[in-house]
């Protein structure tokens, strides 16, 4: 039976590819070491979108939450299950996952960022998940209060207080993400901390690479996913076609330099926000790692949106686009094998389908 099962619940948006990556990079010293980090980041990936119920659950997933639980309960020592997706489950569902990983003593770990950088961040996740809104709907959206999903999905205050009221205090952990340009080893030294990793177990992880697409590239995306129409239903498919074939092969290569952000029209607002979040996270009986002065926003600056390009930008982004795609095309033709035109004929209909 696990001693521990630290469950590293998000937020989005926080370095969890960062973490996941160290971790799972360096599964085998851990185990050795008596901490597991069972299966694969998938088999997590997967046993989230079991626990709680989405209807965009891959219909050939594997691994359901109580397997990767049965799997966690079968070893001797300290559990880290990690998926920035499980601080979405509902009230019932959090619950359901701490009473299947009991008798152990349960921690629950979230990381908390400034929302400065976390509302652009998470529009243009939702994006890249095959959303279609814009960005001014979006943020209109948030400050009215018409996308509560927002807060209960992406920010640490209310998911942390979903799971973390199920543990005792001493099991609650709140990590905060270090201001841009600090070197990812703090973030990582800080979950290592929380996680009970003795220093020399893991080797670090070159920081990863899921880079931020520009304005128009991003706008490019968007409008892509509207054409789509109902292609692609589930994410895994998506991901599989879209992700692979359009965002990771072309348009992450880009320079991507036409940043897009909050304007400044919106500074006091979300300056407001933050101090609340802290307000709230400071009163909150928790273990805190870092500065929660971090959550402020440091360096606004006047940023512009994706809805503020002119059609001759998106027009040259989508033509590059193209161009882009037939380079990645003719890349794939040469990795099939020689007398495999079924392979290569799916690839094409997949690509076609991709930019059509």
């Amino acid at each position: 039976m696990a001693k521990r099962v630290f469950v590293h619940i998000g937020a989005p948006k926080t370095g969890s590819t960062y973490v996941q990556n160290v971790l799972f990079d360096n599964a085998e010293r851990l185990e050795k070491a008596g901490i597991l980090i069972p299966a694969t980041f998938a088999a997590h990936d997967q046993a989230m979108t079991d626990l709680r119920a989405v209807p965009w659950r891959d219909p050939q997933a594997y691994w359901t939450w109580d397997l990767l639980a049965e799997k966690a309960a079968a070893f001797g020592g300290d559990v880290i299950l990690t998926s920035e997706g499980f601080g979405a489950a509902s009230a019932e569902q959090a619950k359901r996952a701490v009473e299947t990983l009991q008798p152990a003593e349960v921690h629950i770990v979230v990381a908390a960022r400034d929302l400065w950088r976390t509302l652009p961040s998470m529009w243009q996740q939702s994006i890249r998940a095959r959303s279609t809104w814009r960005f001014e709907d979006f943020l209109a959206a948030v400050e009215k209060g018409e996308f509560e999903q927002f807060w209960e999905h992406y920010t640490a205050n209310r998911m942390f207080l979903r799971w973390a009221d199920l543990v005792p205090p001493a099991q609650r952990h709140l990590v905060t993400v270090p201001p841009a340009g600090v070197s990812h080893d703090l973030l990582w030294q800080r979950f290592a901390g929380v996680l009970g990793i003795p220093g020399g177990v893991c080797e670090p992880a070159a920081p990863t690479s899921n880079p931020s697409l520009g304005a128009p590239e991003i706008e490019v995306l968007r409008r892509v996913n509207a054409a789509l129409g109902d292609r692609y239903p589930h994410r895994m498919p998506y991901q599989r076609v879209v992700q692979q074939h359009l965002v990771r092969a072309v348009l992450q290569k880009r320079d991507n330099e036409v940043r897009f952000g909050v304007g400044l029209d919106r500074a006091d607002w979300v300056m407001g926000l933050a101090e609340q979040q802290i307000t709230e996270l400071r009163d909150y009986d928790c273990h805190i790692v870092g500065d929660l002065g971090e959550l402020r926003p440091a360096g606004m600056r006047q940023s512009h949106s994706p809805d503020e390009l002119d059609d001759r930008q998106i027009l040259d982004a989508a033509i590059e686009t193209i161009i882009g795609m037939i380079g990645h095309a003719e890349d794939l033709q040469g990795l099939v094998p020689a007398g495999r035109p079924g392979m290569l004929a799916r690839v094409r209909r997949g690509i076609r389908r991709t930019i059509g």
